[in-house]
C-alpha cells in the first residue's frame, strides 16, 4: 500500500507540473508571437534580399480545387523591385505569408482574362493601397482588354473604398491611391513583342502564346542584369514562346498531365456529370503537356523548368511522378513541380540558381 501510495503522489506531482506547463502554454506562445511580429515588421523583405532576380510561386493551381494551391501567381523581384504576374484566388494572401507584402508591388501583369488568373486582382489592388498608403494606383499591364477587367475590379470595391476612407482618414488610405491604372497593349499570335519596361537593368518583354479560343493570351519575359526569366502564362506548345525561352534560365510553365485529366473524365462519365466531362475534354487543346514543354526546355537549353499552374491538383506528393511522365527523360536539367511558396534567386553574373521556400506555413 506505501509504494501504490507513492507512485500516487508521483502522478499527482506530475499532473499538477504538467497542468502548470499546461496553463503557461498561451503566455509562451504570446511571448513567440511578439517575437515573430518584431522580426516580421522590424526589416525591409526587398532590402534583405541579395542583388539578383528573384522568382516566388504565390499560386501554382488552377480552376480546380486545390487546398495546397492557390490560382496561378509568380512574383519576380528584379533587385529591389517588384512585380506580380496574374493574381489567382487566394494568391494574396500567400504574397503575405511569403513576407512579400503587395504594397511593394511596382506593377503587375496579367497574362489573359480567365477568372482563375484574376480572381484575386481586387485584392492586390486593395492592399496595394491600404498596406502602403499608395499615392497612385497600382499600374496594370495586359493586353487589350485589361481597362475592362481593372475598371469592373474597380468599380466591385467602390463601396469599401468609402469605408475604408471613412475609417482610417485619407493620411491612411489616400483616394487618388485606390484601385489600379491599366496599360493595355495591342496583342495577337502574330503580333511582335512588346517591351513594357526597359531600363539600365531591367527588361519585362510581352509575347503572344496560344491559348485559343482565348485571344489575346501573353507570356512575360523578364531580364535583369543578364539573367533571363520566362513565364508561359496558359498555353499550348507555342513557338512564340519557345523562341523567348532560348537560352533563359529559369522556365515557369504551365502544365496538364493528359492521362490524369483522363481519369478524372472517365470517373464523371461513369457517374453521369457529362458536363464536367465536357469541360475536362476541351481543356486538352489549350494547355501543355509536362513533355511537350520539357521538349521546349531542352531544345532551348534552358537551366531550369518549373511547373505551375498544375492540372490536375496533385493531393499527394507521390503524384508528381505520374504528372511528370516521361519529362525527365525529355529535359537533362533540374525540373520541379512547383509548389506555393517556392522561392528562385538567381544572382547576376552567373548561372547559379537558388531554391528555398517563403511561405511560412510549409
Amino acid at each position: 500500500m506505501r509504494r501504490v501510495s507513492g507512485w500516487l503522489v508521483v502522478l499527482g506531482v506530475v499532473a499538477v507540473i504538467g497542468a502548470g506547463v499546461w496553463l503557461a502554454r498561451g503566455a509562451a506562445a504570446l511571448r513567440l508571437m511578439a517575437r515573430v511580429y518584431d522580426q516580421a515588421l522590424a526589416q525591409d523583405p526587398l532590402q534583405s534580399l541579395p542583388d539578383g532576380l528573384h522568382v516566388g510561386l504565390c499560386g501554382t493551381g488552377s480552376p480546380m480545387a486545390d487546398p495546397a494551391r492557390a490560382g496561378p501567381c509568380t512574383v519576380v523581384v528584379a533587385g529591389r523591385r517588384m512585380f506580380v504576374v496574374d493574381s489567382g484566388p487566394g494568391s494574396v494572401r500567400n504574397l503575405t505569408l511569403m513576407n512579400l507584402p503587395p504594397a511593394r508591388a511596382e506593377a503587375a501583369f496579367l497574362t489573359h482574362f480567365h477568372s482563375d488568373h484574376i480572381g484575386d486582382l481586387g485584392e492586390l489592388m486593395l492592399q496595394h493601397w491600404a498596406g502602403g498608403a499608395a499615392g497612385a494606383p497600382l499600374p496594370v499591364y495586359g493586353p487589350t482588354g485589361v481597362d475592362q477587367v481593372v475598371g469592373g475590379f474597380m468599380a466591385a470595391y467602390g463601396l469599401d473604398r468609402g469605408y475604408r476612407i471613412a475609417h482610417h482618414g485619407p493620411k491612411v488610405v489616400p483616394p487618388p491611391g485606390f484601385g489600379g491604372a491599366p496599360h493595355a497593349f495591342p496583342m495577337n499570335k502574330t503580333a511582335v513583342d512588346v517591351t513594357l519596361i526597359d531600363d539600365a537593368d531591367l527588361k519585362v518583354v510581352a509575347f503572344p502564346v496560344d491559348h485559343g479560343p482565348v485571344d489575346p493570351a501573353v507570356g512575360y519575359l523578364f531580364a535583369y542584369k543578364g539573367r533571363r526569366v520566362v513565364v508561359s502564362g496558359d498555353t499550348a506548345p507555342s513557338a512564340r514562346l519557345e523562341a523567348e525561352a532560348r537560352g533563359a534560365d529559369l522556365l515557369v510553365h504551365e502544365g496538364l498531365q493528359p492521362r490524369l485529366v483522363e481519369m478524372q473524365r472517365q470517373a464523371a462519365l461513369r457517374h453521369g456529370r457529362t458536363n464536367l466531362a465536357a469541360i475536362l475534354h476541351d481543356i486538352l487543346s489549350y494547355h501543355t503537356t509536362p513533355e511537350q514543354a520539357a521538349g521546349i526546355a531542352e531544345r532551348d537549353h534552358v537551366r531550369m523548368l518549373v511547373f505551375t499552374h498544375v492540372i490536375p491538383p496533385l493531393p499527394i506528393k507521390a503524384l508528381e511522378g505520374p504528372f511528370l511522365g516521361d519529362a525527365p527523360k525529355i529535359y537533362h536539367g533540374p525540373i520541379r513541380v512547383g509548389h506555393d511558396g517556392d522561392f528562385f534567386s538567381l544572382p547576376p553574373g552567373g548561372t547559379e540558381i537558388r531554391q528555398t521556400s517563403r511561405l511560412l506555413l510549409r
